[in-house]
């Protein structure tokens, strides 16, 4: 079993990994699994659980499922058309199941949110169901997204946490410790140990031009945010501020202000996000919700240290995917699941990790840097107003970007050694998941969400 960084960096679409990229690759897997009787499908149900069914209006889980049924992959559909596939949908009563084959589809009675009630393996569970013309079952799959646009069939477990991948690696590791030990071992940084594990299924060429590619969507997402301006959809009125801070920010030179630094990283984190909650395209990082945090700091990284380089980036984003790994496979990523402490914290704690190495960090003070960013999100809860990824989504990315930075600072003035260990903080944040309130993990029935009335 093994993570690629390509697993944890993907291409996608807003406002949510688990509730708008997950939903839509469950459907897709489903339609694609009906192989030749494809044909014989005259209709399809879809049921949505537990977070899925609370949010999933304001996720956009309700659209993801339509394209995903549709053929459409979130990596590669153009997010431009989306409001109008979607409508011709609705409108007409009609989808083209895989992009083939035409079927009614009803959405009042085909596709049913369940805000209270859930599934047994995880909060965001999704059936799908398929039917003949004389009402004959054909398929019926049970479906978990688990944070990430990560999906899971009904063989997922509760207390399992893992990608279904056993291509072996060099250096397989689970842990903080192992990782650290792997690097101990051989001298290696922890880039080079994620990268030799990355060897097992790309050339060295292919890793650094992917990653590459990665970057250049992230940046591409910034242009736009910066771009673009108005109020974003949902009903919540938020405006879009990150095009007004880049003007400002450029009609200014800083010298006087000792944080301006700090200003441009809450533009690139608000920038990222707004494109995420208008439906746009970003890189899940290792959420959509979380997914301003990384570029950020990676913008900071390029802007404002000195001999940054793309062999910076690429050492960044194996890095922070080592970090990632380890989250996913020992903590959580899903807000749904342990709250924003596993999204905005899992972020964190990667690009706190990420900006380490690249400014002459150790392993160990790596190390140190995730831990800091994990163990000070602790608790942190998920409960977006209006179930939309807007508040406090946007600004906590701002706030969690410039946690990993003043984390690697930190990192960076000690020798590595701390009494808290990333396992240990991790370990924490998973109970500390465990033991809060369903209404703090993205079903919009507690804190921020109940208590700022929807506009």
């Amino acid at each position: 079993m093994a993570i690629s960084v390509f697993d944890l960096f993907s291409i996608g679409i807003g406002p949510s990994s688990s509730h708008t990229v997950g939903p839509m690759r469950a459907a897709l897997t489903f339609v694609d699994g009906l192989g030749a009787e494809l044909s014989s499908v005259s209709r399809v149900q879809a049921e949505l659980f537990g977070s899925l069914g609370a949010t999933g209006f304001g996720h956009g889980s309700d659209k993801a499922v339509l394209l995903g049924l549709s053929g459409e992959r979130p990596e590669e559909i153009d997010t431009d058309t989306v409001p109008v596939r979607v409508a011709e949908i609705r409108e007409s009563g009609r989808l083209l199941l895989a992009g083939t084959h035409e079927i009614a589809f009803d959405e009042d009675t085909d596709l049913t949110m369940h805000r209270r009630k859930s599934l047994p393996a995880h909060p965001n569970g999704m059936v799908f169901r398929a039917f003949d013309a004389s009402g004959a079952l054909l398929r019926e799959r049970t479906y978990y997204s688990v944070g990430g646009g990560f999906v899971r069939d009904e063989s997922y477990e509760t207390d399992t946490v893992f990608v279904e991948d056993s291509t072996p690696v060099p250096y397989p590791f689970r842990t903080g410790a192992d990782l650290l030990g792997h690097c101990a071992s051989t001298g290696l940084p922890i880039s080079e140990i994620m990268l030799a594990n990355e060897l097992s299924w790309r050339t060295a060429s292919e890793v650094r031009s992917g990653l590459l590619d990665i970057w250049a969507v992230m940046a591409e997402c910034v242009r736009n945010g910066c771009t673009h301006e108005g109020v974003l959809p949902g009903g919540l009125k938020v405006p879009r501020r990150a095009r007004s801070l880049h003007e400002k920010l450029l009609a200014e030179d800083g010298a006087d202000d000792p944080l301006y630094a700090m200003d441009w990283v809450s533009l690139y984190a608000l920038a990222v996000n707004e494109e995420n909650a208008a439906g746009g395209r970003v890189v899940t990082a290792p959420t959509n919700g979380a997914a301003g945090i990384i570029p950020a700091v990676l913008h900071y990284y390029q802007r404002f240290i000195r001999h940054s380089s793309d062999d910076g980036i690429v050492t960044f984003l194996l890095t922070a995917g080592a970090i990632g790994s380890i989250l996913k496979q020992t903590g959580s990523i899903s807000g749904a699941e342990v709250g924003c402490q596993g999204e905005v914290g899992s972020a964190s704690a990667m690009a706190a990790a990420g900006l380490t190495e690249v400014l002459g960090g150790t392993p160990a003070q790596v190390e140190n840097a995730a831990e800091i960013g994990v163990e000070h999100h602790l608790g942190l809860t998920c409960d977006p107003v209006g179930g939309l990824v807007q508040i406090p989504c946007i600004e906590r990315n701002a706030v969690g970007a410039s946690k990993a930075i003043h984390a690697a600072r930190m990192a960076m003035r000690g020798d590595g050694s701390h009494v808290v260990t990333l396992d240990k903080a991790i370990k924490t944040m998973r109970e500390t998941g465990a033991d809060m309130s369903v209404k703090y993990k993205e079903t919009a029935r507690g804190g921020l969400a109940v208590n700022v009335i929807e506009c």
